[in-house]
C-alpha cells in the first residue's frame, strides 16, 4: 500500500508540474526600453517557427547552419511521455537562469512527426545542443540538471 501511495503521490507532483509548465508558457519578459523580448520559459517551435529561427533543411539540406543569434538547446518530446515530463520543469529553470544567453526550444513530436522524422527522433526526449558556427550535438533520454549544465557551459557557452 505504502508503494500505491508513493507511486501516485510522484505521479501527483509530475502531473501539477506539467501542468505548471503550461500555465507559465508565454511568461517571457519585454524590455521597454529596448522592446528585446527576454526568454523566461521554454519556447515552443512549429515546423515553420524551426525553418526561420533554428534551421532551414528544406533550402539546405546537405549542410547544417544554425540560424539563430544564441546557441539553443531543442528538446523533442511528446505529452504522454513520463521522461519529458521530468525534465520539463528543468528546461524551465535553465531557460530562466541562462535567459539572454541561450533559447531553450520545445518541439511536440506529435504535433510536428515531419519535423522529428526529418531528424531521425525515434526515442524521446531527445535534445540537440545547437552552439553558434558549429554542428549540433544530440541526446536522448532524460538527463540530471547538472548534466543540462555542463552541457551548456561547455559545448553552448564554451566555458570550460
Amino acid at each position: 500500500m505504502k508503494q500505491f501511495a508513493g507511486a501516485a503521490l510522484m505521479l501527483t507532483v509530475i502531473a501539477f508540474t506539467a501542468c505548471a509548465g503550461k500555465a507559465k508558457e508565454n511568461n517571457n519578459e519585454v524590455n521597454k526600453s529596448t522592446n528585446e523580448v527576454k526568454q523566461m520559459t521554454p519556447i515552443h517551435l512549429t515546423k515553420a517557427e524551426f525553418l526561420t529561427k533554428v534551421a532551414n533543411y528544406e533550402t539546405n539540406p546537405t549542410e547544417w547552419k544554425y540560424l539563430g543569434d544564441k546557441p539553443c538547446i531543442i528538446d523533442f518530446y511528446a505529452d504522454w511521455c513520463a521522461p519529458c515530463k521530468t525534465i520539463a520543469p528543468i528546461l524551465e529553470d535553465l531557460a530562466k537562469e541562462y535567459s539572454g544567453q541561450i533559447y531553450v526550444y520545445k518541439i511536440d513530436t506529435e504535433q510536428e512527426q515531419e519535423l522529428a522524422a526529418a531528424f531521425g527522433i525515434r526515442s524521446i526526449p531527445t535534445l540537440l545542443f545547437c552552439p553558434i558556427g558549429e554542428n549540433p550535438q544530440m541526446a536522448q533520454g532524460a538527463m540530471p540538471k547538472d548534466a543540462f549544465k555542463q552541457a551548456i557551459e561547455e559545448v553552448l557557452l564554451k566555458k570550460k
